[in-house]
């Protein structure tokens, strides 16, 4: 099936997928794995081995604090490969801010040692879906799409009726999601009926793949009309359907638009329109972690760019730095610039040694030859292409304007949260201003102000809550003190008293009377 319609605005970008390697190749194992603890959105897990202890190939060194805990937003991290832990060290990682995270660091020992017992597969249909939840959540599966969002909180019960994989690989350079389509289709297909089981059955399920992916689209519609009896599992319809290739097709609003025709924004939730998505690397992550009872312990990565001799896509271990990853690929002498994803949302790193993790997709290595210079930003002529460009339909003038004036609240009045910032408005933009840059700083100045609001009403509420305390205590003692003045009879005090200074004089004169000591 073929869709020609799509959401509003977007972009044709060229497509820079051709590669040396026309087959996933497995990378080897490297001599150290630098795992990072957080890998998805949410919160890190706590280190649960030390430095000196042997590690097996899947087993668990970072959990919420309970092994058989799938507490939300907490994915646990699995060691990718056997040996030694080495270090649980602060390290730096890919992430907006350049800070560190908690790593732990293996060296392997290069057997990939599997923990003794035997991994037995699992029939689905065997298990509740409550019980598949629990073991996605303990495979430390999370999105693959780049968001990396815990794949067990997508899957809790509700009306849902329509199941969509995503595999509209919309930036240029990326095609890992596209070789997975071409060379595991079947896994994707299972995967695909797994999650509908585990979502307590789907009346729909959606498999969307851009139309410059003919290979992809044949060989996941081969295994569907294949399947129908064979992998039947809660799905009332399955359907691999042909998007149009426009970015950001990948984005979850935009696919959804397409597909159905519904426009949700970013306050809302696809299961509030009874809707799920999933990426399709998810969907085979998931399927791994039922039939081969592996948990989520690699990628599929694509290293391109001129910078790299043999471009390619490897399924590497997670916690491989990136430098070793290039050495593989033939990565050239010359190279100036290293980014993480795609060109248009990706970022720019400073090092190569930081470690593959769940939500890396691409590396894409150039040389000096191939930047281009940044263009000095002019002012802006009003000549609305970035209006017609945004996929989401806002007005990225308004938001540059009220965002560079840091009118914070006029820009939240234009929805500024609504943006998802990839990039189409900069990229039609004739003056060359860095549209997203405003957009972004804006956003964290508003979250920072938020954060600066919070805990002053923290503070206000503490010297609120003390002030009562006090006045509090000081009316209790009030009360206690007039409790006891009315229980003592009238005249008492005065006769203590008179009783009192009789005893004080009497002792005075005795001292008077007695001879000092010679």
């Amino acid at each position: 099936m073929n869709i020609d319609a799509h959401f509003p605005g977007g972009l044709h970008l060229e497509k820079h997928a051709t590669l040396s390697t026309p087959h996933i190749v497995p990378a080897a194992i490297p001599p150290r794995l630098l795992i990072p603890l957080l890998q998805h959105i949410g919160e890190p897990g706590q280190p649960i081995v030390k430095p000196g202890d042997y590690v097996y190939k899947g087993q668990i060194i970072a959990h919420c604090g309970d092994e058989h805990c799938d507490a939300p937003k907490i994915a646990p991290v699995h060691a990718s490969s056997s040996g030694t832990v080495i270090a649980v060290e602060l390290r730096p990682v890919v992430h907006p801010s350049g800070l560190q995270a908690l790593c732990i660091e293996i060296e392997t020992d290069g057997k990939d040692e599997w923990q003794p017992g035997k991994r037995t597969p699992l029939v689905c249909t065997q298990m509740t879906p409550e019980q598949l939840r629990h073991l996605v959540a303990q495979a430390g599966i999370v999105g693959l799409g780049g968001a990396g969002f815990p794949s067990h909180l997508k899957l809790n019960p509700g009306d849902i009726d329509t199941l969509i994989l995503n595999g509209a690989e919309c930036e240029p350079y990326i095609s890992c999601d596209d070789y997975l389509m071409r060379e595991r289709p079947e896994q994707v297909v299972i995967g695909a009926r797994i999650l509908s089981y585990a979502l307590g059955g789907v009346k729909r399920c959606i498999i969307a793949v851009e139309d410059n992916k003919p290979e992809a689209f044949a060989a996941l519609q081969a295994v569907v009309h294949k399947d129908k009896e064979e992998y039947k599992i809660a799905t009332q319809q399955l359907d691999v359907v042909q998007v149009p290739t426009i970015y950001p097709m990948g984005g979850e609003q935009q696919l959804i638009h397409t597909l159905t025709g519904i426009s949700l924004s970013r306050r809302h939730l696809p299961r509030e329109v009874g809707i799920v998505m999933h990426n399709v690397g998810t969907a085979v992550a998931i399927y791994r972690a039922v039939k081969l009872r592996s948990p989520l312990l690699s990628r599929i990565v694509t290293l391109t760019g001129d910078a790299v001799a043999q471009r390619q896509n490897m399924e590497v271990l997670l916690g491989t730095p990136m430098q070793y990853l290039l050495e593989q690929c033939g990565v050239k002498a010359n190279l100036a610039r290293l980014i993480v994803g795609g060109p248009m949302m990706g970022q720019a790193v400073q090092t190569d040694q930081l470690p593959i993790v769940k939500t890396t997709n691409c590396l894409i290595a150039s040389t000096a030859d191939s930047i281009k210079q940044q263009a000095t930003p002019m002012p802006c002529i009003r000549c609305g292409s970035c209006e017609r460009a945004c996929p989401a339909q806002l007005l990225p003038q308004q938001l540059y304007w009220h965002a560079r004036a840091k009118d914070f609240d006029k820009a939240q009045d234009y929805h500024l949260f609504d943006c998802i910032e990839c990039g189409c408005c900069a990229y039609v933009c004739p003056s060359h201003i860095p549209l997203v840059h405003y957009y972004r700083y804006a956003k964290s100045e508003i979250r920072a102000q938020a954060a600066d609001r919070k805990k002053a009403d923290l503070a206000r509420r503490r010297h609120e809550f003390r002030s009562f305390r006090l006045e509090r205590e000081k009316a209790e003692r009030q009360a206690r003190h007039t409790q006891k003045t009315a229980s003592v009879k009238p005249g008492a005090d005065s006769d203590d008293k008179k009783a009192a200074i009789a005893a004080a004089v009497e002792r005075a004169k005795v001292k008077k009377a007695t001879p000092p000591a010679p």
